[in-house]
C-alpha cells in the first residue's frame, strides 16, 4: 500500500483530497504546517494554515480515521517567504507569496519530511492535474477552469511530479464541496482563502511598515517627464494599475505607471501607458527540465487567474531570462508576479517578470 503524506490546511479542498485518497486505498497521514503565529499577522475568516484551521484538519482527519500532525515549519516560511515578499515589495515588485510557498515549503520542506516518515507522496488540494506523456511528467490544468491553480505550480520539477498526487483536478469545486457535506466535515462551507496567509487584512504596506518598524519615507509622484505632481505616503503602498487612493487632482484619471524605489519616486500617466507587448521574464522553470527550442510560440499568463494571451517567446540575457512578445497588447505587466507559459492546458514553464535586461 502506497503512503502518502496530505498537507492540510483545514479548507475543504484539501480536506476532500485527503478523504478521496484513503477511498482510493491510500495509506493517509495528514498533516498540517504551522506557518505563522496568529498574534504575528492578526487573524480573520479567509486565511490559511492558522491555529483555527488546524483544529479544522485535525477533526477532518480524525472523522476519516487517518494519522494527523503539525509540523512546525514558522522558520523555513520566515525565510523562504516572508522574507522574499518582503525584499520584492521593496524592490518595487508586487510578488505572489503563494508561489514561493508551494515551491520551498509544500513541494520542498514538506516532500523532504515526507520522505523521512517512508512517505511514497505527497498530495494537495489543488485543482490541477499530473499525467505522464513521452516517459515525461506533465502538469496540466484542473478541469474547472475557475478554480484552475496549476499557474501556481509551474515550478516544479520533474522529480517533484513524480511524487505528487492531486486528487482535484478532474472535480469542479461544487462537487468537492458536496462530497465535504455528505461526509459531515465541520468545513463543508468554509469560505476559499482570499487573502495572503500572514496579511489577513490585506493591507500589504502596514505589515510591510510593522516588519520594518516606522514608516516608509514619502516621496514625490510623477509624470513620464519627471515633472513633480504630488506627494506619495512611501512607495510601498502603491502597485502597477492602481487608480485609487491616490489623492492627486486632475483633468482626467491618473494611474501608477512605474515606481523608483532608489528614487523614491512613482510615476503616473494615463491608462494606455500601462498596455505593452514586450516583456522579460527570469529565473525561467521549463517543467520537461531542459529548455526548449526557441522562438516558440505559447500562451502566457502574466498574473493569478488573469486572462492567456498568445505569445512569441524567445531566449535572452542573461541565462534564464526570456523575452516574451504578445500578439496584442496587455495592462499592467508586474515586475514581481508570474508569467507562466502554457502548451494548450499543459504547464510548459514559467518565471518571475522583470525590468528589461541591461545592454
Amino acid at each position: 500500500m502506497k503512503r502518502v503524506l496530505v498537507a492540510m490546511s483545514g479548507g475543504v479542498d484539501s480536506s476532500v483530497a485527503a478523504f478521496l485518497l484513503k477511498q482510493q486505498g491510500y495509506d493517509c497521514i495528514g498533516v498540517t504546517m504551522k506557518l505563522y503565529e496568529n498574534e504575528t499577522v492578526g487573524r480573520r475568516v479567509g486565511t490559511c494554515c492558522s491555529l483555527d484551521d488546524i483544529e479544522d484538519a485535525r477533526a477532518v482527519a480524525e472523522r476519516i480515521g487517518i494519522p494527523y500532525h503539525v509540523f512546525n515549519f514558522t522558520a523555513d516560511f520566515e525565510g523562504q517567504v516572508i522574507r522574499r515578499f518582503v525584499e520584492g515589495y521593496e524592490a518595487g515588485d508586487t510578488p505572489n507569496p503563494c508561489i514561493d510557498c508551494n515551491r520551498y515549503l509544500k513541494f520542498a520542506r514538506l516532500m523532504e519530511r515526507a520522505r523521512q516518515l517512508g512517505c511514497d507522496f505527497v498530495a494537495t488540494g489543488h485543482y490541477a492535474r499530473i499525467g505522464q506523456e513521452d516517459g515525461l511528467y506533465t502538469l496540466r490544468a484542473g478541469l474547472d477552469a475557475q478554480k484552475d491553480q496549476s499557474y501556481v505550480l509551474y515550478a516544479m520539477t520533474q522529480a517533484q511530479l513524480a511524487h505528487t498526487l492531486l486528487p482535484l483536478g478532474e472535480l469542479p469545486k461544487s462537487e468537492v464541496r458536496a462530497i465535504a457535506a455528505r461526509q459531515g466535515f465541520c468545513n463543508a462551507h468554509k469560505h476559499d482563502s482570499q487573502d495572503i496567509c500572514f496579511v489577513p487584512d490585506g493591507d500589504y504596506a502596514a505589515f510591510l511598515e510593522r516588519l520594518r518598524g516606522g514608516a516608509y519615507p514619502h516621496g514625490n509622484f510623477v509624470d513620464a517627464a519627471g515633472h513633480v505632481l504630488g506627494e506619495h505616503k512611501g512607495y510601498v503602498h502603491y502597485t502597477l494599475g492602481q487608480r485609487k487612493g491616490l489623492g492627486i487632482s486632475a483633468a482626467a484619471p491618473l494611474y501608477v505607471t512605474a515606481k523608483n524605489p532608489a528614487a523614491n519616486t512613482v510615476t503616473l500617466g494615463d491608462n494606455a501607458a500601462l498596455f505593452s507587448t514586450v516583456f522579460f521574464v527570469g529565473g525561467v522553470n521549463w517543467l520537461d527540465g531542459t529548455a526548449p527550442q526557441m522562438p516558440m510560440r505559447l500562451a502566457v499568463c502574466p498574473r493569478y487567474h488573469a486572462k492567456k494571451y498568445a505569445a512569441l517567446v524567445a531566449p535572452a540575457r542573461p541565462a534564464g531570462v526570456v523575452r516574451v512578445m504578445l500578439d496584442t497588447p496587455a495592462r499592467a505587466i508586474t515586475p514581481g508576479q508570474a508569467a507562466v507559459f502554457y502548451e494548450g492546458d499543459r504547464v510548459v514553464g514559467g518565471g518571475v517578470i522583470c525590468a528589461a535586461p541591461q545592454k
